[in-house]
């Protein structure tokens, strides 16, 4: 997705800068990781160094950029488990969200959470935060999930999973590391 001033979309060449930008940043990303060089990406993307903070203002506004389309899909997973038994739901949206991030360097440091997401943060933050938050609630009001937990908590239980998978380079323990974890959100 592009960015834009509200109410007023990109020019054609700037909409390429943006998408060049965001390619070459998955390429770098994937290699390096959440510390890969913003001058190379700038290079690979064939823009200047300017051009590319004027489009992302910060690292992990770049980051999110090149996982949007993935944070989408798993906002829509979310929606579709709304129906399903509550407490499970929210297993497998953890479980799945938990997957992603560890299978794409560098997005659990953008996912860090800074507090509950406002309409001031970054589109996917938000998107994220209504997508869990609404699981979280259901399945605390199924008394799934004791009420003393935070969506905010839970966040920060998959970046650190997913920063350790990535730090041990053990992906499959990933998953085993969140089953563990899970058993402390249930009711005692």
């Amino acid at each position: 997705m592009t960015r834009a001033t509200p109410g007023r979309p990109l020019r054609a060449d700037a909409r390429r800068n943006y998408e060049r930008i965001v390619a070459a940043a998955e390429t770098v990303f994937a290699a390096q990781g959440a510390d890969g060089s913003l001058e190379e990406i700038a290079r690979l993307a064939e823009v200047g160094s300017a051009t590319l903070h004027r489009h992302f203002p910060s690292r992990r506004a770049l980051l999110l950029a090149v996982f949007e389309d993935g944070i989408t899909a798993l906002c829509d997973q979310a929606r579709s488990l709304g129906d399903a038994d509550p407490g499970p739901a929210l297993t497998t949206w953890l479980r799945a969200l938990t997957v992603y991030s560890v299978t794409h360097r560098g997005l659990s440091l953008s996912l860090l959470p800074t507090g509950p997401a406002t309409e001031g943060d970054d589109r996917c933050h938000v998107m994220l935060d209504e997508a869990g938050r609404s699981l979280l609630t259901r399945a605390q009001q199924a008394g799934a999930v004791r009420p003393d937990v935070a969506f905010t908590d839970l966040l920060t239980l998959v970046t650190a999973i997913a920063l350790a998978a990535e730090t041990t380079g053990d992906p499959a323990g990933a998953e085993r590391l969140l089953t563990l974890a899970l058993t402390g959100i249930h009711p005692r």
